[in-house]
């Protein structure tokens, strides 16, 4: 069965730019197929903008995100394996998905980044699951 992975990123790229936000794309750097440029690699990662004012020729495909972009004036083409990427969000309000380390296994958009509305007691304190259920709304 094929990976999640890619259908989560692209349609949080969709849901992003139709809202009129901005993009981001976290990357860890470490895989040596990820080409980007080095001089903007902090602690082995990098967040790229996806906006499509910021990227030429934009593909987000089944196993590589390609683009080219400019970093300081200067043109790159941008290749990240998709095993490479960490989380994509809106840069405005952070929502959007983080991934987790693929390792072997399938990553499926697991956490949902939220800046603003995190909340300090939800972290020790598990929610009690309640069954779903149906309701008809007129």
């Amino acid at each position: 069965m094929s990976s999640t992975k890619p259908y989560f990123i692209r349609a949080l790229y969709d849901w992003i730019v139709d809202n009129a936000l901005t993009p981001y794309l976290l990357v860890d750097t470490a895989d040596p197929v990820c080409v980007v440029p080095t001089q903007f690699v902090q602690d082995g990662k990098i967040v790229l903008n996806l906006a499509p004012s910021a990227v030429k020729s934009l593909q987000l495909g089944n196993e590589f995100v390609m683009f080219g972009a400019r970093f300081g004036g200067v043109a790159y083409e941008i290749t990240v394996p998709l095993g490479s990427v960490r989380a994509i969000y809106a840069k405005e309000n952070g929502h959007g998905l983080s991934f987790e380390d693929e390792a072997g296994a399938e990553a499926t958009g697991t956490a949902l980044l939220t800046t603003a509305q995190a909340e300090p007691d939800a972290e020790k304190k598990p929610a009690a699951k309640k069954p779903p259920r149906l309701t008809i709304v007129k």
